[in-house]
Formats: structure tokens, C-alpha cells, sequence
């Protein structure tokens, strides 16, 4: 996938900068040329002669190169490049993105390039919980940069949370994803996404931890690959990704009727966290309490299963039906109970179980479950779960 591709890669001045060099030598194995360029803070961190060693190509540093100035270099370099990939990116490096600043070479190429860029963001937790840094990476991915990590784990200052740089294989797998944009291109896709709320009053209602995180990297790795998305999402706690049709439910029955006006697809994936019930004896007012101890009487219906529906169709099928399996136990059992029970395709299954940290977290554990038996994902966030599975989708979908 990557013969013949030119990476620009611009490294930062932080501590995971000494992984750069894996990284080169792995995009090098699968045929990618790779070109340098070190801020003068990741100098520090990694050298220019190693770099130039594993890329067998200059490293570049200085904005003010004579040599290479004298033919306006820095434009040359950030147009030249496939894509620009940016690991690590510091939140100094993001902030500049994020500003429009160009005052050494890594900023000016990033400033002046007309390809993509993707960047693998790393620093301390707190750097990257800022306020700043939130806002910085609102903005950057509104204007079109594309992000891998950050992980989550400890860290070399010894705290521990989100901020760690992606491993070289999983920026790798983001690289590959992004250059095989329009693999999909005229598919229509179909995703639901986050919970659902049933209502037991006006004031409460029935629902999960679910974040709605899976299915909102999903359906922007979908699109990213070319595809229209057909957005179906209930209340998530993530915003849904520009670029993609939106539908906003609530309730499971409203997510069934968005789904049969989304329909037909190519491919239908739903990963929602559908509520299984709902409350049939809902009331219109906001229940009160008696003062006399009586408890009120929940009677529950089931709600309409729509995995199963769509899996089921005798006319109109999506060639290609994704579930879901949300499992707290034996996880690939019940999810290939699940999966011979729906009629659906593939299972995505996971843990989300307390101790996983999976439902309102940053990372996910699946295995996909077909006709050929159990295939499990190491852990990795979600984004780069979505792009895995959106660029297995496409190669589902390609092969007819």
C-alpha cells in the first residue's frame, strides 16, 4: 500500500521522539521513502545522523539552509511529501498548527504544505487535558489534520493517563488508512452509534455507559476512506464528525425508523448500545414520591431489535451487516452466539466489563467474528480500531 509514497516526517522535541526511528523502518519496509525534518527541541531527543541513517535521506533542520534555500527548499519538501505526518506532535507543535505560526522549518512546512496532515500527538496527561490543548486540537481537526493517539498509560514524568505517543505500528496503520483514501469511494455506509434513553418520566429515563466514542471513529475512518455515511446516533457524550449525514434519536424505536429511511447500503455497521427495553407504563408527568414508602411498578417491554432486523431482510440486505457485541463474560462465546442468532455478517465483540475501562474510555480490545472464526485486535485506542476496521470493511466490500 505504501510503494512508491513519499512520508515527510517531522518530529518534536519530546521524550517519545526515540521511537522515530522504528517508525522509519517500518514505513521503509512496506516501500514508503521517508524525509526527515527535527525540530530544534527534538535534536535533543534523537539525532540527525540517526535519522539520516534509517531514512538514508538528508535529516532536515535549519529554515535558513543556504543550500537548500536557494531553491526555496521548504516548499519543495511540503509539497513533494504524499503526506505529512507529525510524531511526536508536542502541544508547543500543535499550538503553533493550531495558530497559523511559522518560525522554523517544521512549522513553515506544515503552514506552507497542500497535502494532508497527520499527527501523533505526546505529552504529559495534564498538557493534554489543558483547556489549551483541547481547544488547539478542536481546532486542528476542524481543519482537516487527522489524529492517532494519544494512548493511554504511564508516562516518562512517572503519571499515567491519556498523552502517551501511538506505537510506530499503529501510526503505521493510520498512515496506510490515510493513503488509501476513496477505497470506498460510492459506498454508502450505515452506522449507529452511542446510546439510547428511554424514558420512564419527562425528567428520567432508562440508558448505558456507552460514550458513543467506537461508533463516532468509525464513521469518520469510513469517511475518510471515501465513503457517504448515513450518521444515526443517540445521545453520545462525543460530538458526531463533520462530513457525514447526521440523525439524532433518542429511543430505540427512533433509531429503527432512522434506520429504515437511511436504507438501502452498502454496508450497515451498528455499533449503538441499543437499550434492549423500554418502559411500557412511561409517565407523562414526573413521578413523585407518596411519602407512604410506595415504590412505583416499571413494567417493560421489549424494543424492536434492529440488528436482527436488518440482518433478516429478505429484500435489501446490506451485503455487508456489522454487529456489535457489548459483553461483561466469556466474551467470544456469546458473541458468536450472538452473531449465528442476529444473522449478521461480523460480530464486533469487547469487554466492557468495570475493570476494562472500555464504555466512556479512550482505548477498545476487539475481536471480529465471520464465517472464518475469531480474529482478536491487540489494545488500541479507538480511533485506530475504527480505521482497521473501516479499511476491513472496504476490502470486504471490494472483494464484492
Amino acid at each position: 500500500m505504501l510503494a512508491g509514497k513519499r512520508i515527510l516526517l517531522i518530529i518534536g522535541g519530546g521524550i517519545a521522539a526515540y521511537k522515530c526511528p522504528e517508525l522509519i523502518r517500518l514505513l521503509r519496509g512496506r516501500g514508503a521513502a521517508v524525509t526527515p525534518v527535527l525540530t530544534r527541541a527534538g535534536a535533543e531527543f534523537v539525532t540527525p545522523l540517526t535519522l539520516s541513517s534509517v531514512a538514508n535521506e538528508v535529516a532536515h533542520s535549519d529554515l535558513f539552509d543556504l543550500t537548500h534555500e536557494a531553491e526555496i527548499g521548504h516548499i519543495q519538501l511540503s509539497r513533494a511529501a504524499d503526506l505529512v505526518v507529525v510524531a511526536p506532535a508536542t502541544a508547543d507543535l500543535m499550538a503553533k498548527m493550531a495558530q497559523g505560526l511559522a518560525n522554523d522549518l517544521a512549522s513553515t512546512l506544515l503552514l506552507a504544505t497542500d497535502k494532508s496532515v497527520l499527527i501523533a500527538p505526546a505529552m504529559n496527561v495534564r498538557m493534554w487535558e489543558h483547556p489549551a490543548t483541547q481547544r488547539n486540537r478542536a481546532q486542528l481537526a476542524g481543519d482537516g489534520v487527522r489524529f492517532v493517539g494519544p494512548n493511554v498509560g504511564d508516562m516518562a514524568c512517572g503519571e499515567f493517563g491519556p498523552g502517551r505517543m501511538a506505537e510506530p505500528a499503529e501510526i503505521v496503520a493510520a498512515i496506510e488508512a490515510e493513503l488509501s483514501g476513496g477505497s470506498l469511494s460510492g459506498k454508502h455506509v450505515l452506522v449507529t452509534s452511542g446510546p439510547t434513553h428511554e424514558p420512564i418520566d419527562p425528567v428520567r429515563y432508562i440508558a448505558n455507559r456507552s460514550s458513543g466514542a467506537q461508533g463516532t471513529a468509525l464513521a469518520a475512518a469510513l469517511r475518510d476512506l471515501g465513503a457517504r455515511v448515513s450518521f444515526i446516533t443517540g445521545p453520545a457524550d462525543v460530538p458526531p464528525p463533520s462530513g457525514v449525514t447526521v440523525t439524532r434519536v433518542q429511543t430505540a424505536r427512533e433509531m429503527a425508523e432512522a434506520v429504515a429511511q437511511a436504507l438501502p447500503a452498502d454496508a450497515a455497521v451498528f455499533a449503538a448500545a441499543v437499550a434492549d427495553w423500554r418502559v411500557a407504563n412511561a409517565n407523562g408527568q414526573k413521578m413523585k414520591k407518596d411519602g407512604k414508602g410506595t415504590l412505583p411498578t416499571l413494567e417493560f417491554a421489549e424494543n424492536p431489535d434492529i440488528l436482527a432486523t436488518v440482518s433478516q431482510m429478505a429484500e435489501g440486505r446490506p451485503p455487508l451487516v456489522v454487529g456489535f457485541a457489548a459483553e461483561t463474560e466469556t466474551v467470544v462465546e456469546h458473541a458468536t452466539a450472538k452473531r449465528a442468532r442476529k444473522g449478521c455478517d461480523w460480530i464486533v465483540a469487547n469487554d466492557v466489563s468495570p475493570a476494562s475501562g472500555v464504555m466512556g474510555g479512550a482505548e477498545n480490545a476487539v475481536t471480529i467474528i465471520d464465517d472464518a472464526g475469531a480474529e482478536s485486535w491487540p489494545r488500541m485506542g479507538k480511533d485506530e480500531v475504527a480505521r482497521r476496521l473501516a479499511a476491513r470493511i472496504a476490502a470486504a466490500l471490494g472483494e464484492g
